[in-house]
């Protein structure tokens, strides 16, 4: 059993603002008023950066940049929360922004993930490490999982932190792996040498619509995240989106007992069943803009639903919306309570807030060595997500899941 585990709740969503006026991190001056004249970082912490590649738009633009540059939320913008001492980057396409972008910040663009922690010095010389290994030109596997190197990253990062005798903060860009071994084994480093680690994407600090931010030991009774797009890369967002609520009941997370992954007219039936509820998908949906009009029975005939079964007896489930709403969204039934409780996790662009808060989230604890949520939330949906997988790929069999014990709870 994974030890139990304790953490703050993280930053409400709907005071953000009240976080931005009164946090440290925006607690300086305007924004720079010129290319090339840069406001200083608001602390002299400092960070290395390990990436896969560095793309307009990739997840190393949306949260590197904003520590070299600074960020906006709605109109309003921060100077950058840290200093980024080094920059590794694994590939460089045609579209790699990374190099001229850390030449316009002096940041140096080290040969290896050592370099970039060590700056130089032979030992560990940096305050935290953001380990972003999304996009690339990566192998895939049989089952439709990209190959990421997550783990071989993270193995440089620990081999560091021994050689050098301490350790420090490190963020972890979306799910830990495609592999719970790798997950658990990451997992474990941490405990074992100490070091804060946070994971996990943009989407469970992003605006909800309504501002829907239930309280601890709130009694769930069925649930259901609507998501889009690619049943793995996009699967694990869903799958936070239906954690990051249902976490909050009574007691905390216990962990899964089992998944399973629907599709088509399977997927269609158990809701039928009563295996799912349908009515929740569309509460969910309703809170958000619909890209196809119609019966989501119909328009998304060919949709993925993806069944939990939590230890605590909570069942639950994350849909994969093909046309009809192609957004992240959540519903829940709430004990004696007649009306959903639901909301859309927007995510605006061009501008993307939700990088901005995510890039707060990460400062927090390079700055406080401290995470501002849960890493076992993150272990847990890893875990769920790649026993869903296996289901997937082999004819939707039920998946069993003793190992995803996972437990830790708000305070």
């Amino acid at each position: 059993m994974i030890p139990t585990c304790h953490r703050r709740d993280p930053i409400p969503t709907c005071h953000r603002r009240d976080f931005l006026r009164h946090g440290a991190l925006a607690a300086t001056a305007a924004w720079w008023p010129a290319v090339g004249r840069a406001q200083a970082p608001a602390s002299d912490k400092k960070v290395a950066a390990v990436v896969t590649c560095y793309y307009r738009y990739s997840h190393a633009d949306n949260i590197v940049t904003r520590f070299m540059e600074g960020y906006s939320i709605v109109g309003k913008s921060y100077p950058p929360p840290c200093r980024v001492a080094s920059l590794y980057i694994d590939q460089y396409p045609e579209t790699d922004i990374g190099r001229p972008l850390a030449k316009r910040w002096n940041v140096p663009v080290v040969p290896t993930i050592a370099d970039a922690l060590t700056l130089g010095t032979g030992r560990l010389a940096v305050d935290g490490v953001l380990l972003i290994a999304e996009q690339g030109d990566y192998p895939v596997n049989e089952r439709g999982q990209i190959l990421y190197p997550r783990r071989k990253f993270f193995e440089e990062i620990v081999r560091v932190f021994r050689d050098s005798g301490r350790s420090v903060p490190v963020f972890v860009d979306k799910h830990l792996s495609y592999s719970w071994e790798n997950a658990r084994w990451m997992y474990e480093q941490s405990k074992e040498l100490g070091f804060a680690m946070m994971a996990g994407s943009s989407v469970p600090v992003s605006w909800r619509r309504p501002d829907l931010r239930p309280p601890l030991g709130v009694a769930w009774e069925d649930a259901v995240a609507n998501g889009y797009g690619h049943f793995e890369v996009y699967g694990f967002h869903t799958l936070e989106g239906l954690q990051v609520m249902l976490e909050r009941r009574p007691g905390g997370e216990t962990g899964v007992r089992a998944v399973q992954c629907l599709e088509g007219r399977e997927a269609w039936e158990a809701a039928a069943a009563g295996r799912w509820s349908q009515a929740l998908l569309e509460a969910a949906q309703g809170q958000c803009p619909t890209t196809r009009e119609g019966k989501v029975e119909e328009v998304d005939h060919d949709g993925i639903v993806y069944l939990i079964e939590y230890r605590d007896g909570l069942k639950a489930a994350a849909f994969i919306s093909p046309r009809r709403c192609r957004e992240f969204a959540f519903a829940g039934k709430i004990k004696g309570q007649a009306q959903p409780a639901a909301c859309w996790y927007e995510l605006p662009k061009p501008q993307r807030d939700h990088f901005s808060f995510l890039v707060q989230h990460i400062a927090q604890m390079i700055l406080t060595g401290k995470p501002a949520y849960p890493v076992e939330r993150t272990l847990l949906t890893t875990g769920m997500l790649a026993a869903l997988v296996e289901s997937k790929a082999t004819k939707h069999r039920r998946i069993e899941t003793p190992h995803l014990d996972v437990r830790y709870q708000l305070a």
